[in-house]
């Protein structure tokens, strides 16, 4: 099993979500606001008359559990529905996972998914 992290644009949550359910593949997912910064650096504001660039841009944390057959084409459908072509359209990593346990009824592994 592996966790597929996304750190996308929050305007292409809705997208993404609609995506994953018409394709059948949205058992569950986790969501979280989070900031940070890449290769984007922020964006220009001008504050009071002076020109600022915020160090953190607020970005939205997707964490999804998926079978080791399921993750080409989890990657895939992700990067395909929240690519704009643009500097910060966001990250995914990979993180293998060693076990998952559903807490209700103690399925383990690929079932508790």
């Amino acid at each position: 099993m592996k966790k597929i992290e996304a750190i996308i644009r929050s305007d292409k949550l809705e997208d993404l979500k609609n995506a994953l359910t018409q394709k059948g593949l949205a058992k569950g997912m986790t969501v979280g606001q989070v900031l940070g910064y890449g290769n984007q650096r922020g964006f220009a504001e001008f504050v009071r008359g002076q020109r600022v660039i915020p160090a953190l841009l607020a970005k939205v944390k997707i964490e999804i559990v998926v079978k080791d057959a399921m993750v080409d084409e989890m990657v895939e459908l992700i990067s395909d529905t929240v690519r704009t072509g643009e500097v910060g359209d966001g990250k995914i990593f990979i993180v293998p996972i060693e076990d998952v346990i559903r807490i209700r009824t103690g399925e383990r592994g690929g079932d508790a998914i």
